[in-house]
């Protein structure tokens, strides 16, 4: 069963307590059934055999743990002797505290935390009473207890996201920063009219789980950071393609700005562009003539941009088009250049007296003085 403890207590009318770990029975399974696993933390990170793994989480039932409770009151001394037992005083598990934890481990966990705080960020009315009645699936009316409040709490820098209903609480954390972690504690199994003995507990992980399964139904999320992120960073590095090398479109690349910009001239065609009408585009946007780049020159861009996914050729035509991901990128690729990257290059250090006179480097130059004459006071009054 992994680490558990029972404690009794010594004046009547002799209560106990047993609390174990359903993620520690089933690392001590998995090893049992000789199957590889990582462990993380209170939980598991990966495991040879999935369908295993949930095999042996569905089998710890109340028949198990009234097992252990049992098997352990054989060996334990505790209040109730032979006699009293005889008379029919013994004892009976009903349900105090029951977590019901959904661990989503990551693929990519350097994005992990930015996709978290996101997460956090834009549900902030989840502990409002329509959201809350949506996440536990229980009528919420001006009588139901408990306070209904949406809190941020920052334990170190591990963020978590709590949401309370009666005596229960549903919280969302990043865990080990590699997975999210949603939990379902209840305190309080009445709160979903549910008995507290031992056997209503099947009905009660129906609750737990369909709870974290509905946060994540109710959570929204603007834009997916993670793959947005992964699908940048393959522009940046070459590709191999029948052998052959295909250069990466950098985004600092002037060349690659001018090459993008040039595609956008085309989103209106129908028909698509061909190799000379994007070259003449394309040499303008470099301040160049037309005839300055050959057509040579162009085929290669054209198959940069189609290794890459950012247009394709028009089936027996020497016509091309953008795709969708090109169009995506395209747009991405020099709005961000020039909307951010430009203005914000203000702010670098420089020698020209022009660029030193901007006003976005006049405020960020006051603001670092403003910083450094706040460090200099705390130091003083330390």
């Amino acid at each position: 069963m992994g680490p558990f403890f029972l404690k009794f207590c010594s004046y009547f009318p002799y209560n106990a307590k047993l609390c174990l770990n359903g993620n520690e029975y089933a690392k001590c399974q998995l090893r049992k059934q000789d199957i590889a696993f990582q462990a993380l933390d209170n939980g598991i990170l990966s495991c040879a055999d999935p369908k295993a793994l949930q095999r042996i989480c569905d089998e710890l039932d109340a028949t198990k743990i009234d097992g252990l409770l049992r098997k352990w009151l054989d060996r334990l001394p505790h209040q109730f002797d032979d006699k009293d037992r005889a008379a029919g005083y013994r004892y009976e598990l009903s349900i105090l505290q029951a977590e019901f934890a959904l661990t989503q481990v990551l693929d990519h966990p350097v994005t992990g935390r930015v996709f978290f705080e996101q997460v956090i960020r834009e549900n902030l009315d989840i502990g409002r009473p329509d959201q809350v009645q949506l996440i536990f699936n229980r009528r919420v009316t001006r009588r139901t207890p408990g306070r209904f409040r949406t809190r941020v709490i920052t334990e170190g820098v591990t963020p978590s996201l709590p949401v309370d209903y009666k005596r229960s609480r549903i919280k969302q954390y990043h865990k080990e920063s590699q997975a999210l972690r949603t939990e379902t504690t209840i305190n309080d199994t009445r709160d979903f009219g549910i008995g507290r003995l031992l056997h209503n507990l099947p009905a009660l992980r129906r609750v737990g789980f369909a709870a974290n399964r509905r946060l994540l139904e109710v959570e929204r999320v603007s834009h997916d950071c993670a793959l947005g992120e992964e699908a940048f960073q393959d522009l940046q590095h070459p590709r191999q393609r029948a052998g052959q090398r295909v250069p990466a479109l950098r985004f600092a690349d002037p060349q690659v700005q001018a090459l993008l910009h040039a595609l956008l001239m085309f989103v209106f065609l129908p028909q698509g562009f061909t190799n000379k009408e994007l070259r003449q585009v394309f040499a303008g946007l470099l301040g160049k003539h037309s005839g300055e780049i050959m057509p040579g020159r162009m085929s290669y861009e054209l198959r940069r941009l189609r290794v890459h996914g950012l247009i394709e050729r028009i089936p027996k035509s020497h016509r091309y088009r953008l795709t969708s991901l090109g169009l995506r990128t395209a747009m991405f690729y020099t709005r961000v250049y020039a909307r951010v990257l430009r203005p914000g290059l203000a702010i670098l250090p420089t020698h020209d007296e022009k660029a030193s006179a901007a006003p976005l480097h006049r405020t960020f130059q006051a603001a670092e003085k403003a910083v450094h004459s706040w460090c200099d006071n705390a130091k003083i009054a330390a």
